[in-house]
């Protein structure tokens, strides 16, 4: 059985805290919704603002293969007409074949938020169905409020369903809009819609507020609702609304129903990180089924186990979803997730230099190490015990200065002395903080040498601040992101002092990226691991 997708990311899901599209996100995101096969795309409401006119002047030339973009709106004003109302006709010019077009099946709504009369609430429905039917378009009609209003007074709930279907709408979406249902009371109301209004195309719009958007969507499919509506990643206001990421893959992977295109659910992680990558916004790791974490292990029964048999601690293959396992490497893991990930690096370890990098993990994570997010840090600790590497390069000395004066931007310097091979590079560098300048005159040092390191460039920089009841004296931790043309890594450092922590993660950064590019063995001989002299 088919479900429809009702992708409202662009309109509903703007209105999270923290999440603003431009047009040309939009736009993107848009294309990247067609990629993976949803069947609506919600653009915005072309009445409320210019962007949302923008976005769909420019949409029309998109070169959607299966979606269709819709335009949503509200019901006429109350006493106007429905062929002068702004909305209604903003609907019209948007160009679109489909409108949604949401209105009040709540009684406390009409009357309290609306300041009409519930017979005149039912004939803007009615109107404004009818009107837009009358220009050709494909109607989905909200119903708002539809669950609370249904169990205040279900006879004029059921009316405002009654007074859309009449006037041809061809979907009607029961909308939880305060997300305050059970999976239970959802189930019920549109088994009860159904068996009032026989041959409906029924649709659910779920929020997040009790977290059972997800459970609260299924639940009315199985009731019989063939349309669900929701967003990438949950987005949407206050609690968002239902993930579409988690509500697809239940539906699809776990009941069985036909929902994307044959084959297009592997594509559902990357349209979701790419959603959130065009956004600006983190991801959550543990989000269910795309989420970075959502394979992850790091127990090291787990771990073992999952590498035997993955069935033993994952509800189903990361791959459906398109997404991977991984294996964390920390303080909680034993020999055999370390062999996993030297594995998976392509390193052979024996089991006597397995069990001391256990050990030696555990002792540096003691003291705030943490390797699951620095996984380059974690390579060169397992190519040191290999013997084949050693760093690039050996600090002498830096000093870096700091200087504010009143009225002019901060200005930063570092000076630094360093060792490659037997020469000995003397540089310095300003930058828009320590950091930065540290990073100048390290590149500046070594491009004579390496001339790969500038195709580098750090793209994320984080400072967790560890056993914050220690204060300024606290130790932190810095994690550093850096990438080329071909990939990303990470690195992490600790100490008592940023600057310090930063060298740290800085240097392993550095030194990770010539471990790839160059023939070490051609090198001086070993020196001892820059970031614990530094």
């Amino acid at each position: 059985m088919k479900i429809f997708v009702y992708d409202t990311t662009l309109r509903d899901g703007t209105q999270g805290e923290g999440i603003s599209l431009t047009v040309e996100d939009k736009l993107k995101i848009a294309a990247k919704l067609d990629y993976l096969g949803v069947d609506y795309i919600e653009g915005g409401w072309p009445g409320s603002n210019p962007k949302d006119l923008e976005f769909f002047r420019r949409a029309r030339h998109l070169p959607l293969c299966h979606a269709k973009l819709a335009a949503f709106g509200s019901t006429r004003r109350p006493g106007a007409r429905v062929d002068l109302d702004p909305n209604i006709l903003a609907l019209i010019h948007s160009g679109t074949s489909v409108v949604t077009l949401v209105g009040k099946s709540w009684d406390l709504h009409v009357t309290q938020a609306l300041s009409t009369t519930l017979a005149e609430n039912l004939a803007m429905i009615r109107e404004s169905v009818f009107y837009l039917k009358d220009h050709g378009l494909e109607v989905i009609y909200d119903a708002e409020h539809f669950f609370d209003g249904f169990r205040c007074n279900p006879i004029y709930a059921l009316d405002t369903l009654i007074a859309a279907r009449e006037a041809g709408a061809d979907w009607l979406v029961l909308c939880d809009t305060n997300g305050g249902s059970m999976p239970f009371q959802i189930e019920q109301t549109v088994k009860e819609v159904i068996s009032q209004i026989p041959a409906v195309s029924l649709g659910i719009h779920t929020h997040n507020d009790s977290d059972l958007a997800v459970a609260n969507s299924l639940a009315a499919v199985l009731a019989g609702a063939r349309q669900v509506q929701g967003t990438v990643n949950g987005w949407g206001e206050r609690c968002g609304n239902a993930s579409l990421c988690s509500v697809i893959s239940n539906l699809e992977a776990k009941l069985g129903y036909q929902v994307l295109p044959p084959g297009h659910l592997q594509r559902l992680t990357e349209v979701a990180r790419y959603a959130s990558e065009i956004a600006n916004v983190v991801q959550p790791g543990n989000l269910p089924f795309v989420g970075i974490s959502a394979f992850a292990h790091k127990g090291g029964i787990h771990a073992s186990a999952v590498m035997k048999n993955s069935q033993t601690y994952e509800h189903m293959s990361p791959e459906t979803v398109g997404n991977q396992r991984r294996v964390l490497v920390s303080e909680l893991a034993g020999a055999a997730s370390l062999r996993f990930k030297a594995e998976e690096m392509g390193l052979m370890l024996d089991e006597k230099a397995i069990r001391g990098l256990v050990e030696e993990i555990k002792q540096l994570e003691h003291l705030g190490y943490q390797f699951e997010g620095a996984e380059a840090s974690l390579e060169l600790l397992m190519q040191r015990v290999l013997g084949r590497y050693w760093p690039t390069f050996k600090l002498e000395s830096f000093k870096v200065l700091v200087e504010k004066r009143a009225g002019e931007n901060l200005i930063s310097e570092a000076v630094m002395k360093i060792r490659v091979n037997e020469a000995i590079v003397h540089t310095a560098a300003e930058g828009k903080g320590p950091v930065n300048a540290l990073d100048n005159a390290l590149r500046k040092a070594l491009e004579e040498f390496y001339p790969g390191i500038k195709e580098m460039h750090l793209t994320d920089y984080k400072v967790r601040v560890l056993e914050e009841k220690d204060g300024t004296e606290a130790k932190v931790r810095v994690l550093i992101e850096s990438r080329d043309r071909q990939s990303s890594w990470s690195t992490v450092g600790v100490s008592e002092n940023i600057i310090e922590a930063s060298w740290q993660a800085l240097v392993d950064s550095m030194n990770y990226l010539l471990l790839k590019r160059t023939a070490l063995s051609a090198l001086a001989p070993p020196i001892a691991r820059v970031a614990d002299q530094a």
